[in-house]
């Protein structure tokens, strides 16, 4: 499993406990879902990247902790049923850690490494996203 990033562990312990322990099954899923995955806080929030591109995060928000995936969209996912506006984001929030399914996020971390966006060059590009996988 990766070793978390001093900025990851540091933002779990700012939350709350019933946050925390949400942010603590997350990250350990998405660790061992993505072994190859770099993790830092990006934005003010837990990211991993997989060659440089965001692909799964999460961050507090009032509706509690959302986990977002840069190409969930694509996912083809009933759950991942908030969708961004502009990109091809997805993402599922939680209020709880019995909310989590692991069967579920475990498939989505699988067609995270599938399916992707390039995000890394968005900028490059002025704005226009262009399919990876």
């Amino acid at each position: 499993m990766t070793s978390m990033d001093e900025q990851v562990k540091a933002y779990n312990m700012a939350l709350s406990d019933k946050d925390r322990e949400i942010c603590d099954l997350l990250r350990s899923e998405i660790d061992r879902g993505l072994p190859k995955a770099e993790n830092k806080v990006w934005h003010a929030h837990p990211v991993w990247f997989l060659d440089g591109n965001p692909i799964v995060g999460y961050s507090k928000q009032k509706p509690g902790i959302r986990l977002m995936f840069w190409s969930g969209a694509d996912f083809d996912e009933e759950g991942l049923n908030v969708r961004g506006a502009k990109f091809k984001d997805a993402s599922i929030f939680y209020t709880d850690v019995s909310e989590i399914d692991t069967k579920a996020l475990k498939r989505w971390l699988r067609k995270s490494k599938e399916i992707q966006w390039d995000y890394k060059n968005i900028v490059k590009r002025k704005g226009v996203l262009e399919r990876l996988f």
